[in-house]
């Protein structure tokens, strides 16, 4: 077999289609098919097939993608090993698993000190949800899972919750839809249009009992699991949306919107879920030290 194949195959496994990890590995998207096609031919099977405008992994393909895991896996651990063994220091590999519906903004100031510890890091992260997230960390393919909720005692995996902070959430819209919007807050949201969180969130089941305290009837114009593709509809002036209060200065300055209100009322909370009961993995501990310290210090 041709590694390099493997590797290719691989790669647009992992990036989910040729024209992203072509993008990540420098070469055409025909090159890459090309090289896919030769793996596919030395194994007698397709390891991809066409979904709409996407490819997915056939059943022969996730049997591949599990021994090529374990196969790059093992490649990383003999690099680190002979480096060891030449005197020099290790990389420590740090394997990260985001709950999707975390800001993307929020997870980058949580793991941006992991990448400061005195020992140097590769950090390796996957988003996915919640719970695809704890099986891979219970088969030790994870070593630390950044979630907006603790996880579940009724859940049977092995793990523990480490609470990072909280934030309240402030509500954001364009600067002429705001103009528009009668009342102070947070009556101004009455039949006003907003963009929320997708079913799944947690925020969500908060914001609708909240809205329902306070009498609040809505125009809901989309609901979004990416929190990122809905601020860039409330950029557009398409209605209100909600962000931790953590990032207002840097929501108002990338996407141009202003501050219609807050309230700690709503409260987004977020978790390390590990299986260290007590923590001692170097990153995680510098993630949950700089959390409890400087990013929630002012808003827990």
């Amino acid at each position: 077999m041709n590694f390099k194949h493997l590797h290719y195959f691989w790669a647009a496994a992992k990036a989910g289609g040729v024209v992203r990890a072509g993008e990540q590995l420098h070469i055409t998207p025909q090159t890459l098919s090309g090289q896919i096609k030769l793996l596919e031919d030395r194994l007698g099977c397709a390891l991809f097939r066409k979904a709409g405008r996407g490819l997915t992994l056939t059943p022969e393909g996730r049997v591949a993608l599990a021994y090529a895991d374990q196969i790059f896996a093992l490649s990383t651990e003999m690099e680190a090993a002979i480096a060891q063994a030449a005197g020099s220091s290790p990389t420590l590999d740090f394997r990260v698993g985001i709950a999707d519906s975390v800001p993307k903004s929020i997870a980058y100031r949580l793991l941006e000190p992991a990448m400061s510890i005195d020992q140097s890091v590769r950090l390796i992260c996957q988003e996915g949800t919640f719970e695809d997230l704890l099986a891979k960390m219970a088969v030790q393919r994870i070593d630390l899972v950044i979630a907006d909720e603790p996880m579940s005692k009724q859940l049977s995996v092995k793990a523990f919750n480490h609470a990072l902070g909280t934030t309240a959430m402030s509500f954001f819209c364009a600067p002429a839809l705001k103009q528009s919007l009668p009342d102070a807050f947070p009556m101004n949201l009455q039949h006003a249009p907003m963009l929320i969180q997708g079913a799944s969130s947690a925020m969500r089941q908060r914001l609708e009992l909240w809205l329902t305290k306070h009498q609040l009837s809505v125009r809901t114009i989309g609901e979004f699991d990416d929190a990122a593709l809905m601020q860039a509809f409330g950029r557009e002036g398409r209605g209100i949306f909600m962000s931790p209060t953590v990032l207002e200065a840097e929501t108002c300055q990338q996407y141009g919107v202003s501050v219609l209100g807050r309230t700690d009322e709503l409260v987004e909370e977020f978790y390390a879920v590990t299986v260290e009961r007590r923590i001692t993995h170097p990153c995680v501990a510098a993630i949950t030290q700089a959390a409890r310290d400087k990013l929630f210090s002012n808003l827990s």
